[in-house]
């Protein structure tokens, strides 16, 4: 189970997708000094010009002229540095922090869950071949009956119907074993989609289902907000929440920004109509200022982005209560479960010592021909139901076991 559980956290497809949202929330920190920093921006053009000019002057003068050429270059760079926002841009750094702490929670709440599942799949696969080795313990006996029945026939104590009915009871097992093999098969090929292998694997399973039969509830009562993945994800979102409200608050702040710019301008004129019009034109220079924004009436869109940032995070600590309670309840009853799949473990596992007991002594029975057939099939068939419940109350515990550790989040 430890090699499933590691090719899951390495190769399954969701936590793949969730580590992919992880690197994305790190990477926009990476660049989150960066709203600190100021905006430079250059523009250039060049452009030019042919022209047909005609002009008319009060005193009747006119003037005329075609394919007037002319060229304009122009060129400048600003730069746009925000000193103060209401605090914003500050707001703005820590959610992204926030965000990357929320990643690595996502990716830790999606490990627990596939681990959780692989957990349960793959005693699935144990609880099912204890079944097969079940069924085929029930083979063995049925071939016993065959054997003894076509033995009493031979020598005139038996009856046909009872070596026919043996023969049945075989081919019955016979295909259980079949179906059970099948099952097996199925479940294998559900845990190889879940850690992500290339499909028909093979492997072997253990033969046993382990568990810890010294969990406390106290212990996970106590801890679970701190431990519970789904829980410490509401949290992350309620304290990103905090700080939208911090953003949206800023914005009711003036920006105090500084402005400053280099502009280049040209122009050259091959020919003009007007003689007071230059040939040629040039003016390059520098200059700074610092610039207010004082926000004072945007249609109260402010005030409505701050009261639905607040409902928000009211909304989530709706939400973190209600999932506290329901988490609560979740450990509650599997830990209900969990002690009751144990006390009957203990008596299924007293329990299948008579009833493999009482099918020894029913089958001696019949080779000594004080019993029938019919005796000993009322024994399999407690065998085979005392097996059932064994096997099931094993896996129900490893069960109740999973969930407790996963409701805690102490799965991995």
């Amino acid at each position: 189970v430890e090699q499933a559980i590691t090719a899951t956290i390495e190769n399954n497809y969701d936590i793949q997708l969730l580590r992919n949202d992880s690197t994305s929330y790190a990477l926009d920190n990476s660049y989150a000094r960066a709203a600190f920093l100021p905006r430079i921006n250059a523009t250039a053009g060049l452009v030019f010009n042919n022209n047909d000019q005609k002009q008319k002057f009060s005193d009747g003068t006119k003037r005329q002229s075609n394919g007037i050429r002319s060229s304009n270059i122009s060129g400048s760079v600003q730069l746009n540095w925000t000193l103060f926002d209401g605090f914003k841009m500050f707001a703005t750094r820590d959610k992204l922090k926030e965000f990357v702490q929320l990643g690595e929670l996502n990716i830790k709440k999606q490990i627990i869950n596939s681990v959780a599942d692989v957990i349960n799949n793959y005693y699935n696969i144990v609880r099912q071949k204890q079944q097969l080795k079940a069924i085929e313990e029930q083979m063995g006996i049925n071939e016993e009956r065959v054997k003894v029945a076509e033995k009493k026939l031979s020598v005139g104590l038996g009856a046909k119907p009872e070596l026919l009915q043996g023969k049945v009871d075989l081919n019955a097992q016979k295909a259980a074993r079949l179906k059970q093999q099948t099952l097996i098969d199925q479940l294998k090929e559900q845990l190889n989609q879940l850690m992500n292998v290339v499909p028909a694997t093979r492997y072997e399973v253990a033969d046993s289902i382990v568990f810890d039969t010294d969990i406390i509830l106290g212990d996970i009562l106590g801890s679970v907000e701190n431990t519970n993945s789904q829980l410490l994800v509401t949290k992350k979102n309620i304290d990103i929440g905090l700080l939208t409200l911090k953003e949206r608050k800023a914005e009711r702040y003036p920006v105090l920004s500084f402005n400053s710019a280099y502009n280049y301008s040209k122009q050259d004129n091959k020919s003009v109509v007007n003689p007071f019009t230059p040939l040629f034109s040039r003016n390059n220079g520098f200059n700074y200022g610092i610039g207010i924004n004082i926000p004072i009436l945007n249609g109260f869109n402010s005030k409505r982005q701050i009261q639905q940032a607040q409902l928000d995070i009211d909304y989530l600590n709706i939400t973190y209560r209600n999932q506290k309670s329901k988490i609560d309840l979740g450990i509650n009853n599997a830990f209900k479960d969990y002690e009751l799949q144990k006390k009957t473990l203990a008596l299924e596992e007293d329990n299948i010592l008579l009833a493999k007991e009482n099918v020894y002594i029913a089958l001696e029975r019949l080779r000594l021909g004080i019993s029938t057939y019919l005796e000993l099939r009322e024994t399999q068939k407690s065998l085979e139901l005392a097996y059932d419940r064994l096997i099931a109350a094993r896996y129900n515990t490893k069960l109740a076991e999973t969930e407790l550790l996963r409701l805690k989040g102490d799965l991995v």
